[in-house]
């Protein structure tokens, strides 16, 4: 299974905003659109998660907004985790 490539977040990793982890629970639940499993696959969908938790762990903390890219692919990747009482969602550009 190749996995599309995450790219550099858009904030440095030691700004204050850099604090998501990206841990679904039953506060935070895990979302996924339709589009994204159509085109990406939620098996990849979930690969994609375990990268961003390994990112976080590295990092201390990621932003709330992380892409990823297949160049195979007609859109990229979003994954985006809301603020208290929100959610982790993957999602395609157009879903936004």
């Amino acid at each position: 299974m190749k996995l599309p490539s995450l790219r550099p977040q858009e904030i440095p990793f030691d700004d204050p905003a850099s604090c998501n982890w990206f841990q679904p629970s039953e506060e935070k639940p895990f979302l996924v659109t339709p589009s994204a499993i159509e085109m990406y696959q939620y098996k990849v969908l979930l690969a994609c998660l375990a990268v961003l938790q390994e990112e976080a762990f590295e990092h201390n903390g990621i932003d709330y907004l992380q892409v990823f890219v297949d160049d195979s692919k007609d859109e990229n990747l979003w994954f985006i985790e809301d603020g208290d009482g929100g959610a982790i969602t993957a999602l395609l550009p157009s879903d936004y």
